[in-house]
């Protein structure tokens, strides 16, 4: 019985071993001398000067949302593109008409201008 589950313990303690073994060897070995510029507020470079719940520009979501979207794209097409084979037209005219529909959706922002950052 215990011999069924000897593998997966096995696994879990390398796992475990590979997460948390760097962050005690950075933590051990790692020198400690803070200082004030590596202990101070830090945002994308420069010093914060406003509030922290100020409102972001509607256009940095939709570069986020076109982001998401192109980035699903390439996870259907990784899977997609190793069973082509077994899957024939029907899959390919599928994954045909999931692309068109996402090039005519890119066409309609770009058209938009929603790419265009001042």
């Amino acid at each position: 019985m215990l011999q069924n589950y000897l593998p997966i313990m096995i696994f879990l303690a390398v796992g475990i071993l590979v997460g948390v073994g760097p962050i005690l060897m950075g933590w051990m070995l790692a020198p400690n001398k803070p200082d004030s510029a590596k202990l101070s507020p830090y945002e994308c470079g420069f010093e914060a000067f406003e509030d922290a719940r100020m409102k972001f520009d509607v256009r940095y979501y939709l570069v986020a949302i076109l982001f998401i979207i192109f980035d699903l794209e390439i996870a259907f097409l990784f899977p997609w593109a190793t069973v082509l084979g077994e899957i024939g037209e029907y899959g390919f005219l599928s994954m045909m008409l999931f692309l068109g529909i996402l090039v005519v959706g890119f066409i309609y922002e770009w058209l938009k201008g929603a790419l265009e950052w001042e």
